[in-house]
Order: C-alpha cells, then sequence, then structure tokens
C-alpha cells in the first residue's frame, strides 16, 4: 500500500501557475514534495518553466510569453496579457483541481485567481509568496479574502502583516535561501580571502535589462571615484548569460574594469569570498546578509514609475534584508539619491573598519534565527499548507 493510499488521498490533481524563473524553481520544489507525500496518486497540470517541466509539467503555454518588463511595454502587450489570464483560468476550471496554487506574480496570477473563484468557488486556491501588501497597496491583503484561501508567505514579518490588514490566513514557510546556506557561506579558504587585501568588492547592478540600463552607468563613476581616491578592491560582476552582451556593452565607459563572471554557480562562488557589495535592492540583498557580506544598496527607475512607487510605499526601507532584520542597518540611495558621489562615500565605509561595516555584520549575525523553520524545509512546510488546503475543501 502506498503512502497515499494508507492516508486516504487518492487521485488528487493539483494545478500551479508560476510565470517567472523564481516562482518556477519554487512550483518544482512543492511539486517534489507533493509527489512524496501523494505517491503516484497525485497529477499536475498549470503553467511553469524548465524546472517545473522537469518535475512533469506540461505547461499551457511558454513563461516566456509573459517576461514583460516596464509599464511601456506592459501597456502595448495589454491584449496579449488579458487574454492568457481569460485562457488559464478557462484552463483552471476545465481541469476542476483539487487545489490552485499561485505562485508569485501577482499581476498576472491573482486576475486568474479572481476569475477561477467567480466561475467555480469550490477549488481551494493557495497564494505561495505574498504580493508586498506590507509596502504598498495594503488594501489587496482585505481583497484577497474573496479569492485566496491560504497565503504561504516568504518573510517572517508577513502574518502579522495579514493579521493587522484583515487578510485570509497567512502561514510562514520560510524563504527558500535558508536551503541554499552551504552556498552562500564561506569555507575556511574562502574567509580567509574575505579577509585578505585587497578586499573583494562584488557589483550587482541586476537581473533585469531595464535594471541594468538604469545602474550601470552610475556604478561604475562611483567605483571610479574609488580608484581615484587610491581605495583598494578586486572587483567582481557576477551575471547571467542572457545579460553578459548588455553588460560587456556597458562596462566599455567604466574606469575600472571587473571580473565578469557567468551563472549562478560563480555568483555564489563569488558571494563566498566577498568583503562588500554594491547591489541594487531586491532578494540579492538578503542573499548577501545571509553570506554575511556588508552591503550598499541603490535603485533607479523611470521617472513615471518611480512617481506612482512614490506616492504608494508605506514602509521605511525597501530593502528586504533591512525588513527581515527590523532595522535599516543597511544604506539604501534612491533615485535622486543613486549618486556617485554618495555611493563611493558609502562603499568606502563598508570596504573599511567602520562602525557600520560592524553594525551590519552584528545584524546580519541574527538572521538565520528571524527566518528559521526549525527543522523542516521551506518546500515541505508549504506542501503540507497545499495538502491541508486540498483537505479542507474535500471535507
Amino acid at each position: 500500500m502506498t503512502p497515499a493510499r494508507a492516508s486516504g488521498e487518492t487521485g488528487r490533481k493539483v494545478f500551479l501557475i508560476a510565470t517567472e524563473e523564481s516562482g518556477d524553481r519554487l512550483g518544482a520544489n512543492l511539486m517534489k514534495v507533493l509527489r512524496q507525500r501523494l505517491g503516484g496518486a497525485v497529477r499536475f497540470e498549470g503553467i511553469g518553466g524548465r524546472a517545473m517541466a522537469r518535475e512533469g509539467l506540461a505547461s499551457l503555454f511558454p513563461i516566456e510569453e509573459l517576461s514583460i518588463i516596464g509599464l511601456a511595454a506592459v501597456v502595448k502587450q495589454l491584449p496579449k496579457i488579458l487574454r492568457l489570464i481569460k485562457q488559464t483560468a478557462a484552463a483552471v476550471t476545465e481541469a476542476s483541481p483539487d487545489v490552485l496554487v499561485i505562485i508569485d506574480s501577482p499581476d498576472f496570477t491573482h486576475r486568474v485567481a479572481k476569475r477561477v473563484r467567480a466561475s467555480d468557488p469550490k477549488i481551494p486556491i493557495a497564494d505561495y509568496v505574498s504580493p508586498s501588501v506590507w509596502a504598498w497597496r495594503p488594501g489587496r491583503a482585505r481583497a484577497m479574502l474573496s479569492y485566496v484561501d491560504h497565503v504561504l508567505a516568504l518573510l517572517p514579518f508577513e502574518p502579522e502583516a495579514y493579521r493587522r490588514l484583515r487578510g485570509p490566513p497567512c502561514s510562514y514557510v520560510g524563504h527558500p535561501l535558508i536551503e541554499q546556506l552551504a552556498q552562500l557561506r564561506p569555507g575556511p579558504e574562502e574567509r580567509q580571502r574575505r579577509g585578505e587585501p585587497p578586499p573583494v568588492l562584488l557589483v550587482l547592478p541586476g537581473s533585469r535589462r531595464s535594471e541594468i540600463r538604469h545602474h550601470m552607468a552610475v556604478f561604475g563613476q562611483a567605483l571610479g571615484r574609488l580608484n581615484d581616491a587610491s581605495v583598494a578592491f578586486e572587483l567582481l560582476l557576477p551575471t547571467m548569460p542572457h545579460l553578459q552582451e548588455a553588460v560587456a556593452e556597458a562596462l566599455k565607459a567604466w574606469p575600472v574594469q571587473p571580473r565578469v563572471v557567468i551563472g549562478e554557480k560563480e555568483k555564489r562562488a563569488a558571494f563566498r569570498i566577498a568583503h562588500a557589495a554594491l547591489a541594487k535592492s531586491g532578494t540579492v540583498t538578503l542573499e548577501l546578509a545571509l553570506s554575511g557580506v556588508p552591503m550598499v544598496t541603490a535603485y533607479r527607475t523611470g521617472a513615471v514609475e518611480a512617481s506612482i512607487l512614490r506616492r504608494a510605499i508605506k514602509v521605511n526601507s525597501v530593502i528586504l534584508a533591512n525588513l527581515v532584520i527590523g532595522e535599516n542597518v543597511i544604506p539604501e540611495f534612491l533615485q535622486q539619491d543613486c549618486t556617485p558621489e554618495k555611493l563611493s562615500v558609502a562603499l568606502r565605509e563598508v570596504l573599511g573598519d567602520s562602525a557600520l561595516r560592524r553594525k551590519q555584520i552584528e545584524a546580519f549575525a541574527k538572521i538565520d534565527q528571524i527566518m528559521s523553520t526549525g527543522k523542516q524545509p521551506p518546500s515541505a512546510r508549504a506542501a503540507d499548507i497545499v495538502l491541508a488546503t486540498m483537505r479542507k475543501a474535500r471535507r
């Protein structure tokens, strides 16, 4: 008798929707654990990328069709996006799964979820990765009550935010990064390199073409100022294969040339020897904090998007690591404050033995405890909640 049949869970169908690479990885790990829990008694349908395909998902359409960045591009592609939302919702309703799991990408997945709930209210819906209701548009949490049964949060402060905002039930399942600590933290030789001169300085301008366009020039100018001031450093710039040409073109104007490393494995190796970093805001700040790398952060975007965000953001930091720690230990230079002068001054501090550097290192030492999920990995905690949501619908 299989474990699935022993628990009475037979013939279950799970529909998953992930439209970005990060969500695809989450979905693949979730599928793996659900298959372990249910044996051969589970079938998967939905939308995903390469990782989910390796777990047996035949995607409704390639997720690259939704790789649309920037407000102008979204407006231009709106008819296509709306068609895909309608097509996906119809596919979910037709499949009539035991549970629908929407993974991140709220602009797409939540619109699908609303349509599914309207068409078939009996299909339970779990939202894996909370939208940033604690940062902007907090009214979304209350609105989600009508179409989300449970939120699976990656960040430890999010369940309290949902309680405060009167949203649906929310449980902290853990961030996937906490399963990757061995890849982020230095071994003895790497730790030794961290302390040796010249210090390794990472530059992380972003993982999207628009971020490369907005950050590369100002980052290069800031590094030029450091070099002119005779500050010693060894420069490393990790990037991904699809950005290699754009990065190489932008580097032609840099007064200091970095060693460019390509791919996720090389990026993690660079993290393990880094003494400090200059990074755009985002998940990378949490990666760096877990690696124990002090940093300076920055972000620039287009004028229209910046204006919208300024009015909408409700938190006193946009740096994910600051929010997890609960203290603004990492300096952030946004929009007009993102200048070569300000970045170079802050970088000198984190490269040297300064109060700012020591404060960050002390704060980063607390992250493991703050983000702990005990002995259960995030994907297993997520699978338990998905199964509980599924079973609730069967009663």
